[in-house]
């Protein structure tokens, strides 16, 4: 079985559990993905895609109706989920880590390890511990909290992609710092960090299209906030995953509908909500649009824009949320009746959406290149539904432009939607040039 996502698909905190250690220990693989959508966030649906089994399989595994006991199927599974080989009794699997490197008695500063086959055999983890032996101060919370915002300003005009190793690197860093313990008034800022760079970790791997992976770490910063108590933060991370879930067909716009209100229960009622929560019902709107349900969808958009006027007699909203700007209400308005019109088939959507996300991007800053692309992209969907080929093409083309610099396998796969959209349209002159450009930037 071919496999794209990277070691670490399950969060530890998963494979730690008691539950877990002995469901894999007997085989019981029913257990073991029942703990896996609990833990880990993955359907039965994406279990069955990752393991090489029919989704039926899955489904009589988890109900108890069939027992998994072929070799090579367990094999399958701890390659699919990244279960460690020891966990089901098999040997070491390939993608798992070689085994760390005996610490030296004095190790010298990580700047001065400049053998790269010394450096290949030493975990992540032992090269955070050995940078972890500084005094946390209030500088040290600054500098984490900067290169945080720097990473989010990376994402909007590179992607994400790129971000996961540097990303990942710090949230274990900031975890080992919190694992030190101790009464510092620092800790509770250095959990905020923690659950802050779990989510960032968490979208750059859905900007990845790493689903699984993505969710894993979106639980982690879920757990991480409930554990600070932070409301708005529990409401954010389940928003973050409400998007995602609209990438994964049907059910996931229902689960990402479900997402998107329990997040709107989390954030009721705390100090300075209005933009929280118009924004999380811009997320709902977004699900309710891949479900067809016009009248949801356009009640939603009117909350969020009801939310957003109401949020401007309020003090500041947390700095997560400010990105949640009027020129992204107008956008996310028109991608919303864009989706409803592709869901339904309806032109008159279409047509609602077109001003919205011209005027956005006419209002975005050029340095957006991920979100432009993407909303250009949008454009040249509605556009290309209401006939006009060759308005649609001259879109495509200038988003092709946007995300030549972006690292995003996310708008890598929107692109090629509009170009399987393009197909009955192959022959005319707009398409023949596009595709040419298309080639000519990949080449």
């Amino acid at each position: 079985m071919t496999r794209t996502n990277e070691p670490g698909e399950l969060p530890v905190a998963l494979l730690r559990k008691p539950e877990m250690v002995e469901a894999c220990r007997v085989r019981d693989f029913g257990a073991i993905f029942h703990l896996v959508r609990r833990g880990a966030g993955i359907y039965p649906s994406r279990i069955a895609s990752l393991c090489g089994l029919t989704p039926s399989r899955v489904g009589e595994v988890m109900a108890g109706k069939r027992k998994i006991v072929h070799i090579g199927v367990i094999e399958r599974i701890a390659d699919g989920l990244h279960i460690p080989g020891a966990m089901l009794g098999l040997a070491s699997r390939s993608w798992e880590l070689a085994a760390p490197a005996a610490p030296a008695p004095e190790p010298r500063p990580v700047a001065t390890i400049d053998n790269r086959h010394a450096v290949k055999a030493v975990d992540l983890d032992d090269v955070m511990v050995l940078t972890g032996d500084v005094q946390v101060s209030q500088s040290t919370v600054s500098a984490l909290r900067s290169l945080i915002e720097d990473q989010w300003r990376h994402d909007d005009k590179h992607g994400g992609a790129n971000l996961r190793p540097a990303v990942v690197g710090q949230l274990r860093h900031v975890q080992n710092l919190l694992r030190r313990g101790g009464p510092s008034p620092l800790v509770a800022e250095l959990r905020d960090i923690a659950a802050e760079l779990a989510r960032l970790a968490g979208w750059a791997y859905f900007d990845a299209r790493q689903y699984s992976t993505a969710r894993g770490y979106f639980t982690e910063a879920l757990s991480i906030a409930r554990e600070a108590g932070d409301r708005q933060f529990v409401a954010n991370v389940p928003s973050c995953m409400s998007l995602q879930a609209t990438y994964e067909g049907e059910a996931g716009a229902r689960e990402a509908a479900a997402l998107a209100q329990a997040a709107q229960d989390a954030a009721r009622g705390t100090e300075t909500s209005s933009l929280i929560m118009s924004m999380l019902h811009m997320r709902e709107a977004f699900a309710q649009a891949m479900l067809g349900d016009g009248g949801s969808c356009h009640r939603s958009v009117e909350k969020a824009h009801e939310l957003f006027a109401s949020a401007r007699d309020e003090g500041p909203a947390p700095r997560w949320v400010q990105y949640f700007d009027e020129t992204k209400l107008i956008v996310d308005a028109g991608i919303a009746f864009a989706q409803l019109g592709e869901t339904r088939k309806q032109l008159e959507e279409a047509r609602k959406a077109e001003p919205l996300i011209t005027e956005g991007l006419r209002r975005e800053h050029h340095e957006q290149r991920r979100g432009r692309a993407f909303h250009a992209l949008w454009l040249a969907n509605t556009q290309l539904r209401q006939g006009a080929v060759e308005a649609a093409c001259r879109t495509a083309s200038t988003a092709l432009d946007m995300a030549s610099a972006v690292d995003s396998p996310r708008i890598n796969a929107h692109v090629q939607d509009f170009q399987a959209r393009l197909r009955p349209y192959a022959r005319e002159t707009a398409v023949i040039a596009l595709e040419a450009h298309l080639r000519q930037q990949r080449s």
